[in-house]
């Protein structure tokens, strides 16, 4: 009977053990089993009596540590096996975990989004597609628009290119699909890189949307916002990406949806899905999109895009979603193509002196003719920044021909510049030229005016002479935007470093001051324990004298000395944050034409080797009509030609000077006469040598005989 009640007290005590690891109904099915295991045990151990074993129960009977002992090595079998059914049970399948992660994720964020109801309004009568004006220069729309590839060539493997839809909406929801189709893995250079470092990833898609005027490179101004094939949220240029979606690859149906209902709990939202299910939470739109019309962005780099605007999409989404095809006209806003009356788009040549307002004249009329595209060196170092790139720490040589410095040799060699020129007459769209040195010289404005057929209007643009009002306006306000963002760099950088110095003389004083505070408590240490020793050896003499114990002042002492430690702090007031000091133009920048800027526009070897050819364009060359922009006339402005190449003459040494046809032949006859009248110098010199020669040979002679004679007759 002891042998079978043992088993089971060992049971009862282990069933609650179990019950506080496990659940309840694993513990309900655990627990017969352990008691019917217990139960089973004592009759395989009924085995005839021996001597050892009747000594072993006593032994167990009489001493109560190995009682206990024995009910903890029988629990532990019905534990383990507790445990290990209560593991089995709560492993389950991966399918289940995966099917479990995604009803919790549904019940935590449940589909906010609900069908689409019926709209009979008219709707965008004309097909979605892209305008010239609204790609970059490396795009190559195939299939009526429907495809996107990019060039590749050499450099332009690294820079990305960006298109933009001509329909937005402005209100509603909608959504475009886009598919990518193919990867591509251009050849490196054989050189290989030169400490650059190409930007990453190779393969990159951007999608979104952006205002009609925004930059073309998404993230590249704060008038977009976008999803990222890494998986990430961007609104806007210098805010933190926001992980918000999953990655996106190659043969994926991708879906950017819009939200613009106010009545929707969704509203003013973006989202991404993949394949018909969503991968990310409604992304808000900045402030500076909402109320604005919003027009369908994609970039890419190294990949083909197969765009889908409706009017049925490829994967359906959770909802019924309208697609932009669908859009009603009243929620949509389209931007129409500027076509020339004549059919012909403008190619303007800027013809200006170095260093007196070319660029700046160049960005100022870019301010107000935002249709045309700039064609030059400035305009690929910049896309290329927008690409990822990270030009080398080197001087600029000149603003025409600025280094690239980005140490890979495909994008150094010139190879972008090259493609570029050979791409650009083949769009339809209004180009500016700028070359300052090449606009300037006759032949060079001939090779380059031949690039261009007579699709388009040849225009050369002057800007010789004093400027208008408005241009000097335009240049005093940027010389004094850059002067008043210098300044409030240079007032920052002074805060911080003085910031920084009155907190470490505040670190150095309050070391001082505990270095001090910490040396005045050890000397009263020392001091309050030579007072206690004699006080005690006094307190022994009074006590050997029988003399009475003097009234004990210590708290008094205590307070006193409390008081005198306590110094008072310095208190530091708070400074009030001071603003910038607002930067003034000088009376002599008021008065400059053109703004003074740190790299010049030609370098001091080009501009020495060039300026005397210098020359205003005629339309003989094959321009179709040439403008004087500040002048108004020719005639001012080949005058302001001359006074300013022979200016050019007293302070510019000239590097490669070269005579004339006439001084060579000149030199040449002067060289043959000097010639000549060497020989004949050489030949007098030699005769007049060879007499001298002979005359003091005959008289040597003569001498020598008149001394044998002398001798003679001695």
């Amino acid at each position: 009977a002891k042998k079978a009640a043992e088993p089971k007290k060992a049971a009862a005590k282990a069933a609650p053990k179990a019950e506080g690891k496990a659940e309840a109904k694993v513990v309900g099915k655990v627990e017969p089993k352990a008691a019917g295991k217990a139960e089973a045990k004592p009759p395989a151990k009924e085995e005839p009596k021996t001597p050892s074993k009747e000594e072993v129960k006593k032994e167990t009977a009489e001493d109560p540590k190995k009682r206990k002992v024995e009910p903890k090595a029988e629990e532990g079998a019905p534990k383990k096996e507790a445990k290990k059914e209560e593991t089995a049970k709560k492993e389950p399948k991966k399918e289940e975990v995966k099917k479990a992660k995604k009803e919790e994720e549904e019940a935590e964020n449940p589909e906010k989004e609900k069908d689409a109801p019926k709209d009979l309004r008219p709707k965008v009568k004309e097909g979605i597609s892209y305008h010239p004006c609204d790609v970059t220069l490396n795009v190559v729309p195939t299939l009526g628009g429907k495809v996107l590839m990019a060039l590749s060539e050499g450099g332009m493997q690294y820079l990305i290119a960006g298109a933009r839809a001509n329909v937005g909406v402005k209100a509603g929801r909608y959504m475009y699909e886009v598919k990518i189709i193919e990867a591509l893995n251009p050849a490196e250079s054989s050189g290989g890189q030169r400490g650059g470092r190409v930007p990453m990833p190779r393969q990159l898609v951007r999608l979104g949307f952006s205002t009609a005027k925004a930059p073309l490179i998404l993230g590249d101004g704060n008038e977009s916002a976008y999803f990222d094939s890494e998986g990430f949220y961007v609104s806007g240029k210098g805010s933190k990406k926001t992980a918000a979606s999953q990655r996106f690859t190659r043969d994926q149906i991708i879906a950017v949806v819009l939200n613009l209902d106010p009545k929707s709990p969704n509203a003013n939202t973006v989202s991404l899905f993949l394949d018909g299910q969503r991968v990310s939470q409604p992304q808000e739109l900045p402030e500076a999109l909402q109320g604005k019309a919003l027009f369908p962005h994609v970039c890419y780099r190294n990949v083909s895009l197969h765009v889908n605007f409706g009017p049925s999409p490829s994967a359906a989404l959770p909802f019924k979603c309208r697609m932009l095809q669908e859009a009603a006209a009243a929620d949509a806003e389209q931007v129409k193509a500027t076509k020339p009356k004549d059919g012909k788009y403008e190619v303007l040549f800027p013809v200006a002196f170095p260093d007196e307002g070319t660029f700046d004249w160049l960005d100022f009329h870019l301010q107000s003719n935002k249709n045309y595209t700039e064609l030059s060196d400035r305009a690929i170092l910049q896309w290329a920044e927008k690409s990822g790139f990270t030009p080398a720490k080197v001087n600029k040589t000149s603003n025409d021909k600025p280094e690239m410095g980005f140490g890979i040799p495909m994008m150094d060699d010139g190879s972008v510049r090259r493609v570029l020129h050979a791409v650009a007459p083949i769009q339809q769209r209004s180009y500016i030229v700028m070359e300052v040195k090449g606009n300037l010289l006759k032949e060079e404005r001939k090779e380059l005016l031949s690039k261009w057929g007579p699709g388009f209007k040849r225009t050369a643009a002057v800007m010789m002479g004093e400027p208008s009002a408005t241009f000097k306006k335009f240049v005093h306000d940027k010389a004094l935007k850059l002067k008043q963002e210098a300044s409030d760099k240079e007032f920052h950088a002074k805060k911080a470093e003085e910031k920084r110095k009155k907190a470490l003389e505040k670190r150095q004083k309050q070391l001082e001051k505990d270095r001090k505070k910490n040396a005045k408590l050890a000397k009263k240490k020392q001091e309050a324990l030579k007072k206690k020793i004699e006080e005690e050896k006094k307190k022994k003499e009074r006590a050997a004298k029988g003399e009475p114990e003097p009234e004990e002042e210590e708290k008094a002492e205590e307070e006193e000395e409390k008081e005198s430690e306590e110094e008072p702090e310095d208190e530091e007031m708070e400074e009030k944050e001071e603003d910038p000091p607002k930067a003034e133009l000088t009376p002599e920048e008021k008065k400059a034409w053109f703004r003074k800027t740190a790299v010049p526009d030609l370098s001091s070897y080009h501009l020495s080797t060039s300026f005397q050819k210098f020359s205003v364009p005629e339309e003989d060359e094959g321009f179709e009509t040439v403008k004087y922009e500040w002048t108004k006339d020719a005639g001012k402005a080949k005058d302001y030609l001359k006074t300013w190449v022979r200016d050019r003459k007293l302070t510019i040494r000239v590097e490669d000077l070269e005579p004339s046809e006439w001084f060579g032949a000149k030199f040449k006859e002067w060289q043959s006469t000097m010639q000549s009248w060497r020989a004949k110098q050489n030949a007098f010199k030699a005769a007049k040598a060879k007499k001298e020669a002979e005359a003091a040979a005959k008289e040597a002679k003569k001498k020598a005989a008149e001394e044998e004679e002398a001798a003679a007759k001695k």
